[in-house]
């Protein structure tokens, strides 16, 4: 019986579990993570406002696992040795015949002051810091923004930061208080949004001017400080800082032989192999695979090279050659708590549609849909 290990318990592991079950049933699959739960990152924006409880999104995957027949090892990857067949962790070593590393990035935190911000995508404390934050302010000034990970363009979020700030707007709107707030938002890029598309800057931009939000756009960071966001060209008030950095790859990489790219994540190809290692892939935001200079990090993108990892490992098992490619495909809906903007792009078009109430709900139903299968 073959033995197959998966690092993680965010979308793309759990993506992988569901396409190895489906194509064998007979596989020994263990799931590496600290805790047998997954955080759904994409409604954390829903917490400061309270339209959702952190309960809400904190899924117990205990039964999803029976279900599944998967043996969880509550643990964290420490090292990967034997040509990937052993993978090290703080509660042992784990043998296995195929390995998906799905264990995510790890986020920049090298920017002088960098510990005055809030990282929403660090997990749902983070979210519940900015509600307590929010509630605790009767005024003042608040600060958005985002930045790449130079050697590693495409390791960014963006999308969640605007969500954010518009679903914050919107709340101190609903509140009654937008006007004792100034709110703004920066980043390094002349232009925030890009891997969405032209159209979708343009939209993202023109909101912010009518919701009287100032920008500060194209100017690299300097530091945060307690009450300021500073950049090499100017300095302005920040009461409260939520900022999303560039991501690398996680600590444990430099202690194994897989090759890493420039920007510290592992190098996978358009079958998310990691060349020169037999039946070990990688699937999410621990890769860097090749594409268009606008190729996501999210998690829909995360599921497509899930399902291709998964594929291809089950081919080699097969003594096949591995075929399955990834789809590149950027799928969102940029949610402001009671309307959506809806964004979609591949290889063959870039399709944006404005703000409407019907997409919010199609977000929130989608989170339905999606949970349910593993509550």
């Amino acid at each position: 019986m073959k033995k197959v290990t998966i690092i993680g318990s965010g979308f793309a592991a759990l993506t992988a579990v569901k396409t190895l079950r489906t194509g064998n049933s007979d596989i020994e699959i263990t799931v590496v993570s600290p805790k047998a739960e997954m955080q759904y990152l994409p409604s954390s924006i829903w917490i400061p406002s309270g339209k959702r409880k952190p309960e809400d999104i904190l899924v117990s995957l205990d039964k999803f696992f029976k279900r599944m027949n998967i043996t969880h090892h509550a643990a964290k990857a420490t090292g990967l040795t034997n040509q990937g067949r052993t993978l090290q962790t703080d509660n042992g070593d784990i043998e296995n015949d195929g390995l998906i590393i799905c264990s995510g990035g790890r986020f920049l935190k090298k920017l002088p002051g960098i510990e005055n911000a809030i990282t929403p995508c660090e997990g749902i404390e983070a979210s519940i810091k900015i509600r307590d934050r929010l509630l605790e302010m009767d005024g003042g000034n608040i600060a958005f923004g985002f930045a790449s990970n130079p050697k590693e363009p495409s390791a960014m979020r963006g999308g969640p930061m605007f969500e954010f700030l518009f679903g914050i707007d919107h709340q101190l709107r609903d509140e009654g208080r937008r006007d004792k707030f100034n709110l703004s938002f920066f980043t390094p890029a002349p232009s925030p949004g890009q891997r969405l598309g032209p159209k979708a800057v343009q939209g993202i931009i023109g909101e912010m001017a009518k919701r009287n939000i100032k920008t500060y756009l194209g100017s690299k960071l300097k530091k945060f400080s307690e009450d300021s966001v500073e950049t090499e060209t100017d300095t302005f008030a920040a009461d409260l800082i939520i900022f999303m950095p560039g991501m690398t790859g996680n600590h444990w990489f430099k202690n194994t032989e897989l090759p890493l790219s420039e920007g510290g994540m592992l190098k996978a190809n358009s079958k998310c192999q990691i060349e020169g290692f037999k039946h070990t892939y990688v699937a999410g935001d621990s890769g860097s695979y090749p594409g268009p200079d606008w190729m996501p990090k999210q998690a829909h993108m995360a599921d497509l090279q899930a399902e291709a990892a998964a594929v291809n490992l089950l081919a080699e098992f097969d003594n096949k050659t591995p075929t399955e490619e990834f789809k590149v495909e950027l799928m969102c809906i940029i949610d402001s708590q009671n309307k959506g903007m809806l964004v979609v792009r591949n290889q063959k078009r870039n399709i944006v549609l404005p703000s409407f109430r019907l997409f919010h709900w199609l977000k929130r139903f989608f989170e339905w849909w999606y949970l349910r299968q593993y509550r």
